[in-house]
Order: C-alpha cells, then structure tokens, then sequence
C-alpha cells in the first residue's frame, strides 16, 4: 500500500479558495489511481474528484465540479486539489485516497475501490 499525508486545510471564508496536498510516498506510487473524498459529523463519505494513473482523466462530483480541480505533481509524489469559490456546504474533512490499478486511464468515485487513505485536513468555511 502507500502511505499518504494531506494538508492545506484551514478556516476559510465563503468565497475564497483552497488548495489540499497530499504526498504519497511508497513502491510504484504511479500506477495508483488517486482521489479526494470528504466527510462530515454524521454522515457517508462522499466523493469529490478523482485522477487517472496517467493525469488525462479526471472525475468530480456534481457539487464541485467547475469550483475544484484535482491535479497530479510532476516528477514529485503529489497530488491536489484546488478549491475555488468555496461554499459553506464544502466545509469537511477531506480525505486523500489512492487506489492500485492496471488501468491507466480509470477514475473511480467509490470509496471501497480505494485501499489507502490519509488521516484527512479540516477545511471549515466562514459566512
């Protein structure tokens, strides 16, 4: 499995943006599927964006998309997601997720498809 670590999160205002990191670190990281999910008191996981192995493929829930983008480093074991136009209804704990496959061009919005997770970022939303 590897191991992953976000950060970024924070208080913020409605209106304003946020990018999470999160760093991956362990064997073959690049052919993982990497995806964003958050969660709130009460409630499911739920799914934010998604990334393909190659970075040509993304995914985001309808909530987001066209606010968020989900986005893979370069040479570096990275991935983030830019938060724009953030919303009340944004504010959770997001969790970074990182899924082995074989496919290169596959996201998955899931969150049983994905073997390891981060320990999640706060990001709370001031009116």
């Amino acid at each position: 499995q590897v191991q992953l670590v976000e950060s970024g999160g924070g208080l913020v205002q409605a209106g304003d943006s946020l990018r999470l990191s999160c760093a991956a670190s362990g064997r073959t990281w690049r052919s993982y599927v990497m995806g964003w999910f958050r969660q709130t008191p009460g409630k499911e996981r739920e799914f934010v964006a998604s990334i393909s192995w190659n970075g040509d493929n993304t995914e985001y829930a309808d909530s987001v998309r066209g606010r968020f983008t989900i986005s893979r480093g370069g040479a570096q074991d990275m991935i983030y997601l830019q938060m724009d136009s953030l919303k009340s209804g944004d504010a959770a704990v997001y969790y970074c997720a990182a899924k082995r496959t074989y496919y290169f061009d596959r996201t998955y919005s899931r969150p049983r498809d994905y073997e390891s997770w981060g320990q999640g970022t706060q990001v709370t939303i001031s009116s």
